[in-house]
């Protein structure tokens, strides 16, 4: 039996799996027309199976883990029939969500391959299906391409890995220009310069960090970074711990999920090109002023206070979209919360997310999960656990095609994706840019937000409230009168 082993952050993210938060990535694709669960087997075992990641399963050892083949392998162990429970009062949307919600709180198969699709054949005159993947298989960026690899004419894993030409790339039309977005562009170009570090130099030491072998770190070439590398390993050794609202505390285990109706892209760039904002700037401030509000709805006054965001940053290379594992770097976004001004708040938001740019902080975070990757459990937990005392919510924004997608011969109306969160961080936000529309999702625990629907529903008011004060200031060339 041919073993592969897992490298050491991957492993981290392996062991991260508590009693009350699970590592899983949980996503819902709503498909129109239906879509039968003999032709979603036959998609799935034709398109997902040529990633041999998805055969494989999880043996742990002394030495961390590594992946083995699944010898006992059945698809329809991993892609399964799901029902809703229609409540007194309550629509398919809300029995979709209480799936989604149960199915975070329940652990994966460790037995097997980590990852399951659930399918409603009948929903809202079509299908939907909802797919569980462990942090372990991948990141959000990789997974991503990955699944948009298993839609209609998506394109196969390359045999060999290699880097895409600038000739190449200019000739591979929109998709091209949509995974730049993806990997390139996220949080307003908040990817770290370090990736260019001593031509390439970050890139050998992000190698040497995540793989199973070879010495720990890549620290000759993190040290050429000098000045700015200390800094921010100071701050985050010196990070304190986040503000004490109701969203921060103990956990229940038990997951609630919501998510948005999209809203017009073209309007939040039009905000963004009002304001001289990036769009990530817009959308940053209206979660902090939702989460204001869901505050002030309960009786807090946020006035003042700030929570604190581990935003997932993308580590990888464009031409390595399609390969597993994990390369991503966490960079502690803070949010004002505590301002009511929509217009100042943006500006707060846009003067924070520059002071993040160029940071090295995620490439140190990534350190630190290669690290947590080789020790014992306990000191891993302890290590980790350190991280979450210092945020309230992991948050992450991942653009989208900007055309809808085809599954099954089936289109991808809507689609939505929660992400994990570690340690005692109970709540996820997920902003996610889909075929011209842009859209909020939420995961929480019970115990912290109970309610994540009233949450969403602070989004639209605060978007709308930023789109009439753009609309009432002074643009540029505008006439001042007679």
């Amino acid at each position: 039996m041919t073993a592969t082993r897992m490298s050491r952050v991957d492993t981290a993210w392996l062991r991260m799996d508590s009693d009350v938060n699970l590592m899983m990535i949980v996503g819902v694709w709503l498909l129109q027309p239906a879509v039968t669960l003999e032709a979603l087997r036959a998609c799935v075992g034709e398109r997902l199976l040529r990633y041999e990641r998805f055969r494989q399963r999880v043996q742990q050892d002394a030495l961390g883990a590594q992946w083995v083949e699944d010898e006992h392998f059945d698809l329809t162990r991993h892609v399964v029939p799901a029902r809703l429970v229609r409540r007194r009062g309550l629509g398919e949307r809300d029995a979709l969500k209480a799936l989604c919600g149960e199915l975070a709180s329940t652990p994966l198969d460790a037995r097997h391959p980590l990852w399951q699709f659930h399918l409603v054949e009948r929903y809202e005159g079509g299908s939907a299906l909802v797919a569980r993947l462990h942090h372990c298989i991948g990141d959000g960026i990789s997974l991503i391409s990955v699944m948009m690899g298993i839609t209609d004419g998506g394109a196969a894993p390359p045999e060999r890995p290699r880097r895409a030409s600038r000739a190449a790339e200019a000739q591979a039309g929109p998709e091209a220009d949509w995974l730049a977005d993806l990997l390139i562009r996220p949080l307003g170009d908040l990817t770290v310069k370090a990736i260019g570090l001593a031509g390439g130099g970050a890139s050998r030491s992000l190698d040497l960090m995540a793989s199973p072998g070879g010495p720990l770190g890549g620290t000759v070439d993190l040290a050429r970074a000098g000045a700015q590398l200390v800094s921010d390993a100071a701050s985050i050794l010196l990070m304190p711990d986040d503000s004490p609202t109701r969203l921060k505390g103990g956990l229940s285990g038990r997951k609630v999920v919501a998510w948005s109706e999209p809203m017009a892209l073209a309007d939040v760039k039009t905000i963004g090109k009002g304001l001289n904002c990036s769009v990530n700037d817009v959308l940053l401030a209206c979660v902090a002023g939702a989460v204001g509000e869901y505050l002030r709805a309960r009786g807090d006054d946020p006035a003042g206070q700030e929570i604190r965001a581990m935003v997932p940053v993308n580590l990888r290379p464009l031409e390595q979209a399609h390969e597993l594992g994990n390369r991503f770097g966490l960079a502690p976004l803070v949010l004002p919360v505590g301002i009511a001004n929509p217009i100042e708040r943006v500006y707060e938001v846009r003067q924070r997310m520059s002071a993040l740019k160029g940071s090295y902080q995620p490439l140190l975070a990534f350190g630190v999960l290669a690290l947590a990757g080789v020790l014992v459990k306990g000191a891993q937990d302890a290590l980790l656990e350190t991280f979450s005392r210092k945020a309230t919510a992991v948050m992450t924004n991942v653009p989208g095609p900007g055309r809808p997608l085809q599954f099954c011969g089936s289109t991808l109306r809507q689609t939505m994706f929660w992400v994990p969160a570690s340690g005692n961080i109970g709540l996820g936000v997920s902003i996610l840019s889909y075929a011209g529309g842009v859209q909020f999702g939420i995961v929480a625990d019970t115990a912290r937000c109970p309610d994540p629907q009233a949450l969403i529903a602070q989004f639209e008011p605060q978007f709308e409230a930023l789109l009439l004060a753009t609309m009432m200031l002074p643009w540029a060339g505008q006439d001042d009168g007679p």
